[in-house]
Order: C-alpha cells, then structure tokens, then sequence
C-alpha cells in the first residue's frame, strides 16, 4: 500500500472529483455501441462462475480492469485475508445484520453520497431487493474460499465495480446532478463506504459486547481492503492499519455528515424493510433504539430516527450474551459459513438468484 501521512481536505477535495477511470472509459465505449450494450447488460444479469468471467474476458478483450480482475494487489497477504473470513464466518449472522442497522445508515449521513442512491431509486423504490443484493456480495466476498479457483468473489467484484460506472453515466447524462455534489460515486464516498463494511461493523461489534481482538480487526480491515482495491478505490484511500482507519472516518464524517431529506427518506425505507421482516420478540422501539445506540444519538437525530433510548437493563443484557458467544469454540469456519449463507438464503427464498 501507499504510506499515507496525512488525510487532508486537499487530498478528499480532488478524490470528490475522481471515478474510476478504466470503468468509466468502458461503459462509455459500451454505451455508445447498443449490440455491446445489450451483451453487456446480459452478462450482468448472468449465473456467477468461472466461466462466466471469462465470457466477460472474451466479449471485450484487451480491457485492462476486466484481464486483470482476479490479480490482487501487491500488498495483499493471503493469511490475512483467511483470517479475515474466519472471523467473519464467526460473526456473520450479527455482522449481516450490523449493516442493516448501522452500517447503511451510517452511509445516508454523508448527504452528497446519498443523493446518488436518492436519484437513482435503487433504495427507494426496490428496497428488499437492493439490500439482498447487497448481502449476497457480502457473503460472496467473505466466503472462505471467496477469492479461490471455485469462489465468485473477483467477479462479484467486478460487478459492482462495472455497475458504479453504469450509475455513474446515468447520473451525469441525468441532468439532475448537481456538480457541487462532486462526481457521483466518487472516491472519497468509495472510501467511505468500504469504512462502513468494515472498521464500522468492527466498532458495532464492540458496542455490542463482542470481544474482538487487534489481530481480527487487522485481519477483516484487511479482505475490505482488497475488496475496495479490486473495486476501483485508489491505493491511497485504502489505510495501512486501524489508526489510519480511524483518521480517514473522522475527516470524511467532518467535511460530509449532515442532515438532508434524501438522507432521512432512505433510512425510512431501510427502517421499514428491517422492520417488515423482524421475526424477533424485539419490538419496533427495541430496533430503533438499538440503531440509535449504534449510530449515536447526534448521528440517528440527523436520519429522524425516532424512539426511545434502548433501557440499560437490555443493553446490559445485549452486551453480557454477546460477550460470552465471543469466547465459544469457533469450530469449522468453512462449515459456519455454509450453515449461515445457507439460513439466510431460506430465509430469502424470493429473492434467491444463485445456488
């Protein structure tokens, strides 16, 4: 990785203005082609694979990010990455649901980044929908064998990194954007957003009652990392350890938290899906109050999320449970892992595209 010395508003102000250049070239050069399009917009919507990739490989050859979507960066370290999906695979039933409850809304605080999720109606109007898309990457990118020969993490990767330059070009070709807002998915909203899934959930488990040592946290920082590299996120937006973690969230959360309509509407919608599908003895205030303990009070009255504070006795309950599943015997990490994604697809059974 790059050595970092400072995150400065200097820095952030020119990321406001950068995409992904080799996607956005891409889709540009796809766009203005229908038949390339229409091959494209096939693939999307394709079985994930090996297999599939390489049909991606021959439909649009010599594209460097597509030729180069299984090569992880220099800086990568398999070790930790498996450890990484480890403790996910420990964690993965509350860290699924530490998105829901913090992770996202920790996201619609940023008012310009949200506004592209506001504009595009990909929350608002398919809400279900678009958060199980978003867990099954998650789980995709986890898995234990995620970046193996038989694992779907680079291409669900490149996926995404493919569909932000699509978001991208419609927005700008919208009209509607506004260029004070910087570019649309650019990279500091990319670099926060990788924070979300990762240093955020950590700092949720704590919260919570989890025991999570410096090594786990190294370790699932670390698979995020990569995942953001291999989504387009500039090396330099990517920390190198915890306190560089810490210091990129504070200054994004500075210069980009505020309260905004579009912010408080699509955590209505996140709020009433989580809501919708509760099966839990917990009641609506219970939800809510445990999403404005998480996020804060300060950060929660900015999303209107309304409800009375979580009581102390549950919270103390909450904490005492959690801290004692923190010490069971992990067992098998690939056998949790399947038994979970297994659960949650059953869960599902609608929305469920893949085997």
């Amino acid at each position: 990785m790059i050595n970092h010395n400072l995150y400065s508003n200097e820095l952030l102000n020119r990321k406001r203005l950068l995409g992904d250049k080799r996607a956005d070239e891409f889709i540009h050069y796809v766009f203005s082609d229908p038949v390339k399009k229409k091959q494209l917009q096939d693939w999307m919507g394709g079985q994930s694979g090996a297999d599939h990739l390489k049909l991606l490989q021959h439909l649009f050859p010599k594209i460097d990010f597509i030729d180069k979507a299984t090569e992880l960066p220099i800086w990568a370290q398999p070790l930790l990455m498996r450890n990484g999906a480890i403790f996910y695979a420990r964690h993965s039933e509350i860290i699924m649901s530490l998105l829901g409850l913090l992770s996202l809304p920790y996201c619609y605080n940023a008012a310009n980044g949200a506004m592209v999720l506001y504009l595009s109606e990909l929350i608002r109007k398919q809400t279900t929908k678009r958060l199980y898309d978003t867990a099954v990457f998650v789980w995709e990118v986890m898995g234990p064998d995620a970046f193996g020969k038989d694992g779907n993490a680079y291409e669900e990767i490149l996926k995404v990194r493919i569909m932000h330059a699509a978001v991208r070009y419609y927005m700008l070709q919208s009209g509607k954007w506004d260029d004070s807002w910087g570019l649309p998915i650019n990279q500091e909203d990319m670099a926060g957003t990788n924070l979300s899934f990762s240093l955020i959930v950590i700092r949720g488990l704590r919260m919570l009652g989890y025991s999570v040592s410096q090594d786990d946290q190294a370790a699932f920082m670390h698979i995020w990392g990569v995942v953001g590299y291999l989504s387009g996120l500039d090396e330099d937006l990517i920390p190198e350890n915890s306190k560089m973690a810490q210091q990129l969230d504070n200054i994004i959360k500075r210069r980009q938290f505020a309260v905004s309509a579009h912010g408080q509407e699509l955590t209505r919608s996140l709020t009433a899906h989580i809501l919708s599908v509760n099966k839990s003895k917990a009641t609506a205030n219970d939800i809510l109050g445990l999403m404005r303990y998480l996020l804060g009070k300060e950060m929660a009255d900015m999303l209107a999320i309304d409800a009375p504070e979580l009581p102390a006795y549950k919270l103390t309950l909450i904490k005492t449970l959690n801290l004692f599943k923190s010490f069971k015997p992990q067992g098998d990490a690939k056998k949790n892992y399947q038994i979970a994604y297994a659960t949650f697809k059953t869960q599902n059974p609608a929305l469920v595209k893949r085997n």
